[in-house]
């Protein structure tokens, strides 16, 4: 420490928030650039954390399609209806898009046991 005292004002000017010079060029707008661009890069940062903890581990690889279609068969009927409509169109779109004009003619439209045998093809 040193052997003087500080003077109040030396001590509130070493307390002020850090600024640019009055004289830097730019003035107001130029701290406000700074400003966003802090407020970015936080969020960069954020962004990046937040996906190195949400990102699939090796191991947890995608669910197999058998393994999908096993866990159907404990659905009530409708529900089962739409979850095999959801593989179909994720694993065959152009087999989905041909069944889907059916879906919304009146009737019956595709059956449970129509489209467990087109998803049963890709199994």
């Amino acid at each position: 420490m040193s052997d003087r005292a500080l003077s109040e004002a030396a001590m509130l000017a070493s307390l002020r928030d850090i600024h640019l010079p009055a004289s830097a060029p730019g003035g107001v707008w130029a701290e406000l650039c700074v400003a966003v661009g802090l407020a970015a890069l936080a969020a960069l940062i954020v962004a990046a954390v937040f996906r190195a903890f949400t990102v699939r581990r090796a191991g947890q690889g995608p669910v197999s399609l058998q393994d999908r279609v096993a866990a159907l068969e404990a659905l009530p009927d409708d529900a089962r209806r739409v979850a095999l409509l959801h593989v179909l169109r994720a694993y065959a779109p152009q087999r989905y898009a041909d069944l889907r004009e059916a879906l919304y003619k009146p009737g019956p439209g595709v059956t449970l046991a129509t489209l467990e045998a087109e998803v049963a093809r890709l199994v």
